[in-house]
């Protein structure tokens, strides 16, 4: 399949400051790219310069098989949807839609065609003779999205554009862009830190931190295979549990404070090689509650704290040395202080080396 996006070693400096560092990107024809990091990390500015909002330090942007890495915005085929609506407020939502067109001295009939063709397939007919003061918040945005939608582009660019919306809004719009994306399979790079819209929404999922990709692979693959301490961590709702120990008898077994031993037969390949310090990563889902030990494959816990989620329960837990979160079935109600054991899916189970921080 080509390429709609290549970012090539793209760098980009504010002064001393090195804000994007040797980043390469490709982003297939009709593909859905989620940007995913912390605030700070340098998604919103890759985002602009593939808009060409920021001229970059060195390398190249390439888009539908054309270097634009110096070309303005209006000539790099993108439409773009900002985190703030940027309406005119004076202007109808009609009026919105077709300014950029009508300034590009587009004929009126196509003009009314592309507009009534935005509108449909937003659903905002009923609304284009209104002004965005009259519209509520997630009606703003879809305007918006109809802003970028009539210009017929094969690149849609998406910065947060439902970070201003609360949590119903969110989730309503994000099944409307995911209907959209199937609907007209265009490329769509979206920028967010809500690891939920990202996990929903991509094909493929970039977690970026301080100006690096860290791992780029559809969703399923960075919940369950993290590349690294950071993106485990990242990923995740209730975060992924970390524990402390060292991988011994060699590499065959995970050890944990206390003289516990898990067995890493399951795990991936099996054996890991020795290491003296090693981080077990292991999600709340994949740790299961029971009353009986099993050598090798659980953890003594003692109850600490029930958080009542209404599906199930996450539960805290001391246990291996550290703090463990675990999703429980809300029926199975867990008096503090009850002594268990937590039996661990070491098929799901990550594993690091605690100096690199890299999966192992």
């Amino acid at each position: 399949m080509a390429n709609s996006i290549e970012v090539k070693d793209l760098t980009l400096n504010f002064g001393a400051i090195s804000v994007l560092k040797k980043m390469n990107l490709d982003v297939a024809e009709g593909e859905f790219i989620v940007l995913l990091g912390p605030s700070g990390c340098g998604k919103s500015t890759l985002l602009n310069c593939l808009a060409g909002l920021l001229e970059i330090s060195d390398g190249q942007i390439w888009i539908k098989g054309k270097n634009v890495t110096w070309s303005e915005p209006s000539e790099r085929g993108i439409g773009m949807v900002f985190q703030s609506y940027a309406l005119y407020p004076q202007m109808t939502v009609r009026g919105n839609l077709s300014f950029g067109l009508k300034n590009a001295r587009m004929p009126q009939d196509e003009i009314d065609k592309r507009v009534a063709r935005a509108a449909e397939i937003l659903q905002i007919g009923p609304l284009l003779d209104r002004k965005p003061a009259a519209l509520s918040g997630g009606q703003r945005q879809r305007v918006a999205i109809g802003r970028a939608l009539v210009r017929d582009v094969d690149v849609f660019l998406f910065d947060e554009p439902l970070s201003n919306l609360d949590a119903k809004l969110r989730s309503e719009l994000r099944v409307e862009i995911k209907r959209l994306h199937a609907k007209l399979n265009n490329t769509m790079v979206y920028v967010t830190h809500d690891q939920i819209e990202a996990l929903t929404l991509a094909d493929r999922i970039a977690v970026m931190r301080g100006g690096v990709i860290q791992q780029l692979a559809a969703p399923q693959e960075i919940y369950n295979r993290p590349s690294n301490l950071f993106v485990a961590g990242f990923i995740g709702s209730p975060s992924m549990n970390f524990l402390n120990g060292s991988t011994v008898d060699g590499g065959r077994a995970f050890a944990l404070p206390g003289g516990i031993k898990l067995d890493l037969a399951e795990y991936e390949g099996g054996a890991v090689g020795a290491r003296d310090k090693a981080v077990l990563g292991l999600r709340p889902e994949h740790l299961v509650v029971q009353d009986h030990e099993e050598p090798g494959k659980t953890i003594p816990a003692i109850v600490e704290l029930d958080e009542p989620m209404g599906a199930d329960s996450l539960v805290w837990f001391a246990a291996g040395g550290g703090q463990v979160s675990v999703r429980v079935p809300v029926e199975r109600r867990l008096a503090r202080g009850t002594e268990v054991h937590l039996k661990v899916d070491m098929t799901k189970a990550s594993v690091f080396d605690a100096g690199t921080e890299q999966r192992i």
